[in-house]
């Protein structure tokens, strides 16, 4: 058990860094979980499936924590004008939601079974790594310098740009910023805008799931699965919120070349890992999970 919590500790730390970085969480999860796997995960595949979609929990609630008040419609701090402004806002992040809140329920059972694999990561990662070169390369004038100047139709690009992120490997934060900054956005707009969508996209993937686990008659977690989903959800929570603050500081000042290059690197050294090293030492190691 103590064993199986220190990893669990570590998956919490993956997931509260990789969430809101564009290097994908998920990605790194199932990495971790190929090279050193979590008994739970193999001796119940189902639970694992759960628990990479509900540790988000600990990552939402840091954003809500930092935002709070700017996502906040009824505070009493904040004037008509303003209440009004959070409301358009939060319309602007439901329209976001849309195509991965449909396209999510049909898709994400195909996904699952044929594409949470080490090797579409290590895809993944350089894909979307190269992409974010060619965009910093390129000099790019933001039109888009305030959340209240996201318009319908680029809250709906963006909306699709997250959809792609339903490929492990590919980051929500990466898709959703990405397509945010090609459609015009500020990075650091782009960034907060990538926030705010996670909360429903997440809140709805971790309901889907709990839902579609229950209604599959797998059995209630036991008190050690519960004991781990907690521990990770909290060390998510508490990494989540230096993460997110340290992302915001940085793009202050810098693009998001180094995440590109981090992405294509990580991404060459699996496959090199994976069929050409592993194979040469005769480590076997799990690359569906």
């Amino acid at each position: 058990m103590i064993v199986e919590l220190i990893k669990t500790v570590l998956i919490g730390i993956i997931q509260g860094i990789t969430e809101w970085l564009p290097i994908s969480s998920t990605g790194h999860m199932i990495l971790f979980n190929s090279i050193w796997p979590m008994e739970l995960s193999l001796e119940n595949p189902r639970f694992w499936g759960l628990f990479l979609v509900v540790i988000q929990f600990g990552s939402i609630l840091a954003v809500v924590l930092l935002y709070f008040h700017k996502l906040n419609p009824f505070s009493r701090r904040k004037s008509i004008s303003e209440r009004r402004a959070t409301w358009t806002l939060w319309e602007k992040v439901l329209i976001a939601s849309l195509p991965a809140a449909v396209l999510g329920l049909l898709l994400n059972d195909w996904i699952e079974s044929k594409m949470q694999n080490a090797l579409v990561v290590a895809i993944m990662l350089i894909v979307y790594g190269v992409l974010f070169l060619v965009m910093e390369s390129k000099k790019r004038h933001a039109v888009i310098r305030r959340l209240s100047e996201i318009d319908v139709k680029t809250s709906l690009g963006i909306g699709f740009f997250q959809v792609l992120a339903m490929i492990p490997g590919t980051s929500r934060s990466g898709a959703t910023i990405l397509g945010a900054s090609l459609l015009g956005t500020d990075r650091k707009i782009a960034s907060e805008f990538s926030f705010f969508c996670a909360i429903p996209v997440m809140l709805g993937a971790s309901g889907l799931k709990i839902f579609k686990y229950v209604w599959d008659g797998n059995p209630i977690p036991s008190g050690e699965e519960m004991t781990i989903l907690l521990v990770a959800m909290a060390v998510s929570f508490i990494v989540s919120v230096f993460a997110i603050r340290m992302l915001l500081s940085y793009i202050r000042r810098h693009d998001f070349k180094i995440f590109g290059y981090y992405r294509i690197i990580l991404g060459v050294a699996i496959l090199l890992f994976a069929y050409v090293l592993a194979p040469m030492m005769g480590i076997s190691i799990n690359l569906n999970v």
